[in-house]
């Protein structure tokens, strides 16, 4: 093995500087290798730009650096570019000039760091013979085959401070406090910091709710003597029967974005006598410093995705189970995505301490 590459790609999180740091520090000291940097996403094979040579001295000071020195992009699919040609704007499939680049730069293997998307443009790389490795990213929590992704954590400290500070004030001026937090199609930042953060409502993608069973939690608080009310809501939630809310459409290489489930549940509060309040957290929730267990977890990936390199164990992805970093194939890690478990135990201790999910 004497070069490999990295790249990043989708939305940033919290200990993406991490694993870079560990991988180049493993391939560099352990294996005596050079490493190589693609910079935002697979679009760096294609940029004249787009590849940085990277030695230890290059990711000295990155463990408490939030974002990617390397730069991502949650929009660079090579299956599916978007490019003007003859002034129209068509879709094209560079993924052969994505295979070409890798070639060219003679790296040993590709360290691909992403969530479900990137890691799926992985595998098909793969078929098309590209020797890649998978390190699993988001904070959502929501990549199959893995107990947790780095960057959840830290999502989920922000989001439990967040519900802390608007605990106060809906104490303090009796108003129900209504925070849209992000998960997509996963509900876990939404149900770990709900339940941390002593929410009275958690509303999440997997469990649809009702309006009338939202309020009737609010209601019933208040006749109990207690005038404020705090909602921890996915931004996939969605109403039974109902849709997911979207702020902007999508195609097939935009994906489309949520938001809006936050002020459509708090329009209806307020219309039922409760003076109300949304807060969208939005972005804060992937930026700043990591937490120390974000960069212990995206730490162990790095060097174990090396590792895995060096064996040769290409079309794979690092996890961590039982408390042990493994390795195990992308299509396994592919084919069930996670999502909360609706009778598990977490939901069950929600339920028990008095949380509403608003489905009874």
């Amino acid at each position: 093995m004497k070069r490999i590459g990295i790249l990043t790609g989708g939305g940033d999180a919290p200990g993406l500087n991490a694993v870079i740091r560990a991988a180049v520090k493993t391939a560099v000291m352990v294996y005596g290798c050079e490493v190589v940097g693609v910079r935002n996403g697979f679009d760096g094979f294609i940029d004249e730009k787009g590849i940085l040579p990277l030695g230890v001295e290059n990711v000295r000071g990155l463990l408490p650096r939030g974002g990617t020195i390397l730069g991502t992009a949650n929009r660079g699919n090579p299956y599916a570019r978007k490019m003007i040609r003859d002034g129209k704007e068509v879709t094209i499939d560079i993924s052969d000039d994505i295979v070409n680049g890798i070639r060219r730069l003679e790296l040993d293997a590709l360290i691909v760091v992403g969530g479900d998307g990137t890691l799926r443009i992985a595998h098909e790389l793969f078929q098309k013979g590209a020797p890649v490795i998978g390190v699993p990213k988001t904070i959502d929590n929501d990549v199959g085959g893995t107990e947790i992704t780095f960057g959840f954590d830290t999502a989920l400290s922000i989001a439990t401070e967040a519900i802390d500070r608007l605990h106060t004030t809906a104490e303090s001026h009796h108003r129900v406090m209504v925070l849209e937090l992000m998960g997509r199609d996963a509900g876990f930042i939404a149900l770990h910091a709900g339940v941390a953060g002593g929410a009275d409502v958690i509303l999440i993608p997997e469990i649809p709710f009702k309006f009338e069973s939202v309020v009737a939690k609010i209601r019933q608080r208040a006749e109990r003597g207690t005038y404020f009310s705090i909602l921890a809501i996915s931004e996939g939630a969605k109403p039974v029967g109902g849709m997911q809310v979207f702020s902007r459409s999508g195609d097939e290489v935009y994906t489309p974005r949520l938001g809006g489930i936050g002020h459509i549940v708090g329009e209806y509060i307020e219309k039922s006598g409760f003076e109300t309040r949304v807060t969208v957290l939005g972005h804060l929730q992937r930026g700043g410093t990591p937490t120390a267990f974000d960069r212990w977890l995206a730490t162990r990936y790095g060097a174990a995705a090396v590792r895995l390199a060096a064996q040769g164990g290409f079309d794979r992805m690092v996890a961590l189970r039982d408390a042990k970093v493994v390795d195990i194939p992308l299509a396994e890690a592919l084919a069930i995505p996670k999502r909360v478990n609706v009778n598990g135990d977490a939901v069950l201790t929600a339920r028990n301490t008095g949380i509403s999910f608003g489905d009874e």
